[in-house]
């Protein structure tokens, strides 16, 4: 049994109960809503112990190829793993905050929790582009945005997982975080912004946010998945983390996506999923299908 379900289930944190909100955006799961930043990562790793398990248990940063089984088809995502000894270099290969987050969108499309057919969606930084063909394949229109030097093995991944076999569509595009995106990308905005260990480094935390605020619109979802680490040298958990979340915390309501809502066979303790979305959306949350409803402070746990 993982760490969420021993902590969860009806005898769960009283806190935490009254803290989840029946749906975010275009999310209709439950989600667990994060008001601090500190508290949210005491409490994750209170609760998830992620040391205590294993680290890239679903990719191997030594293979060629990641394969992988989604949404009916064999995926094969090509890495580049000779790249990751150059300085500076990210995305040259899978990380499991990826293939949770992939997963993740399959099973809540197929649970009826999620609509992705026929929605936009941009993927930031992504590297090897695993979320965003997955997205692809349950039937959204993605781009997929890195920089310059990231675009070739991410179409390559493209056209070897998306075309011919997609109900949406997938294309690739360059994108600088705290740089102009490409109008085509916010006019309208997205419905939703993807994104896998897009949080590592603090000084890239005002960037990512910028750009993030530049794709969202009213009616904007972002997922992001990111690996819980600590620094040992220093004896502090993840500083870049909760740093991201206190700063996104002005500009967004943040809402953590428990383990019990993921694909059942795709679960690591030393993943975190969060739903984000712009506080100026009223008060109301939308459901996945068009519906709205009103935020509620708690519900029934079963």
């Amino acid at each position: 049994m993982d760490a969420a379900a021993e902590h969860g289930g009806a005898d769960g944190d009283a806190a935490a109960a009254a803290a989840t909100v029946a749906a975010m955006g275009a999310y209709g799961g439950a989600v667990r809503a994060a008001e601090s930043a500190a508290e949210e990562i005491l409490l994750l790793w209170a609760l998830r112990q992620p040391t205590a398990h294993r680290h890239n248990a679903f990719v191997r940063h030594s293979a060629q190829t990641l394969t992988l089984d989604a949404c009916g088809r064999h995926l094969s995502i090509l890495q580049s793993p000779s790249a990751m000894s150059a300085p500076g270099v990210t995305g040259a290969v899978m990380w499991d905050s990826g293939v949770v987050l992939g997963k993740f969108l399959e099973h809540a499309v197929d649970s009826g929790r999620l609509l992705l057919r026929g929605r936009r969606a941009v993927e930031l930084g992504a590297g090897c582009g695993l979320v965003g063909c997955i997205a692809a394949l349950l039937g959204a229109d993605v781009v997929l945005t890195d920089l310059p030097d990231r675009l070739k093995l991410l179409k390559k991944n493209v056209e070897l997982n998306v075309e011919g076999h997609s109900r949406g569509s997938a294309t690739v595009s360059e994108l600088t975080w705290g740089d102009d995106p490409d109008p085509e990308l916010m006019e309208p905005p997205p419905e939703f912004v993807l994104g896998s260990d897009v949080i590592y480094s603090e000084e890239a935390v005002e960037d990512l946010l910028t750009t993030l605020k530049q794709l969202s619109g009213t009616h904007t979802t972002i997922f992001l998945a990111g690996e819980l680490r600590n620094e040992k040298k220093i004896h502090l958990i993840d500083v870049v983390l909760e740093c991201f979340l206190d700063a996104a915390m002005e500009d967004f309501l943040v809402g953590c996506i428990d383990q019990t809502e993921w694909h059942p066979d795709y679960r690591s303790n030393r993943v975190a999923l969060f739903v984000l979305v712009l506080k100026n959306r009223e008060k109301q949350i939308e459901l996945p299908f068009g519906g709205s409803a009103q935020k509620r402070t708690s519900v029934q746990v079963s």
